[in-house]
């Protein structure tokens, strides 16, 4: 199975680096796992609604050029299904038995995602009823993957 997950931005923070890292490498006994960082846009504050759109639009078109044909796409969303983690492992399971052999998870920026990408996910996943920075989303979800893939003794 392939996984590969797309972000916008850069992560700056040594330890979000360091622990992405450790579940990575976890991951890659179970999987073959991909991250790819896309460009974010430049959004500063008191944007109008507009603006707003306009730059979750620039980033989802990095973000499509990205994705691999046939691979199902997952995308985080803060309306998406909330799932507890035997739920998302569940998910996971159910996805693979139907034949997905390449999950793509996208993560938005600090706007979220825009709704064209949004409509092409064969999933909405919310990793919480809370709030996160999209940097630690990514972090949030490779542990979460873990829990999923990798059979617990």
């Amino acid at each position: 199975m392939k996984i590969t997950v797309i972000a916008v931005g850069n992560l700056k923070e040594g330890y979000l680096k360091e622990g992405i890292s450790v579940y990575a490498k976890k991951l890659s006994a179970f999987c073959e796992l991909e991250i790819i960082e896309v460009y974010d846009e430049q959004a500063p504050e008191n944007l109008s609604v507009a603006q707003m759109e306009q730059v979750k639009k620039k980033e989802a078109e990095r973000i499509l050029k990205k994705i691999k044909k046939g691979s199902l796409i997952i995308a985080l969303d803060l309306n998406g299904e909330r799932l507890n983690s035997e739920g998302f492992a569940s998910k996971i399971r159910s996805f693979v038995a139907s034949g997905a052999h390449h999950l793509t998870f996208i993560i938005g920026g600090s706007l979220g995602l825009d709704e064209g990408l949004l409509k092409c996910a064969a999933f909405r996943l919310s990793l919480s009823l809370m709030t996160f920075p999209h940097q630690l989303a990514r972090l949030i979800l490779l542990e979460q993957l873990c829990r999923a893939l990798i059979p617990h003794r």
